[in-house]
């Protein structure tokens, strides 16, 4: 029986390894290294982030800071290193239709399903390989009949074994609940923006609780940085011999969420990858966070 705490995480779904699996019955790493904002670093980066222990990629695909081609160059780079594709968890996202992805270059006048298929087709030539493990929807589309169009596209990928697992992003609970409503492959994770000390998602993140969907968060730390000077997180970090990012990390991966980090920093990288093996938080501590969150 699952245990949900104020903030709406499921403490059944914590887990002190370093993978889960997904309800698609995926292998997913508890941190996720993100590759947002890093424009031309981002080969250089994966790499590191790779060879430093990082198991996990995920893409951005918003114009401003695309990086899927980056990434395949990345993935080519370390399989001749000796680390092959197959041993990492790799995510990517559709964006949206009609046109509007400059990147890809499908047909904007096409039926719906043929424009995801063509981007899909460009994504997995951008990322050098025949499939990926997560196919993310980047957010909902202006209206559900379109979104629901869209994920029978995406559902038909993973029948066909391109697509291990979906997940959707920047979704509101009542979006959501449309779309596991309607959905014949249900989303297995979640991504959104993280916003600790509001409220954010409360809804959201007890209903994926409930249904053993993984939500991942990114912009952990950018979006909370008044959240990494409070006296309970940084006690916490004292204790622990290690930073507030750390202490907040832990909490998210002992609630049952994926942090999606992404940082330049080696000693950042290094720290973030320290956290899977601390101890779990104790009860007082993970209440008291848990009483910063309200």
């Amino acid at each position: 029986v699952s245990t949900q705490s104020t903030w709406g995480f499921s403490q059944s779904m914590a887990s002190s390894s370093h993978f889960v699996t997904t309800l698609a019955d995926v292998r997913m790493p508890r941190l996720i290294y993100g590759t947002a904002w890093k424009k031309e670093r981002t080969t250089d980066l994966v790499v590191q982030a790779v060879t430093r222990g990082f198991r996990g990629i995920d893409t951005a695909c918003q114009p401003k800071h695309y990086s899927e081609d980056l990434v395949g160059e990345a993935l080519a780079r370390l399989a001749a290193m000796g680390t092959p594709r197959e041993s990492l968890f790799l995510q990517t996202k559709f964006t949206s239709v009609n046109g509007q992805d400059h990147r890809k270059p499908y047909d904007p006048n096409a039926p719906v399903d043929q424009q995801v298929q063509q981007s899909f087709a460009v994504s997995l030539k951008n990322l050098r390989t025949n499939y990926v493990d997560s196919l993310v929807l980047h957010s909902p589309m202006r209206d559900h009949s379109t979104t629901l169009q869209v994920w029978r596209a995406m559902e038909s990928l993973v029948a066909s074994g391109q697509v291990r697992q979906l997940g959707i992003s920047n979704v509101s609970f009542p979006e959501l609940k449309q779309l596991w409503r309607d959905a014949k492959v249900h989303p297995a994770v979640v991504q959104n923006r993280f916003y600790a000390n509001s409220g954010y998602d409360r809804d959201l993140r007890a209903f994926c609780a409930e249904q053993g969907v993984w939500y991942q968060s990114f912009w952990t730390l950018t979006a909370n940085p008044n959240l990494l000077d409070s006296k309970v997180l940084l006690d916490i970090a004292k204790r622990r011999g290690g930073t507030p990012a750390q202490a907040l990390f832990r909490y998210l991966l002992d609630k049952g969420v994926t942090p999606l980090t992404g940082t330049c920093d080696p000693e950042h990288m290094r720290q973030d990858l320290e956290v899977l093996d601390w101890s779990p938080l104790s009860d007082g501590e993970l209440a008291s966070i848990d009483r910063l969150l309200v």
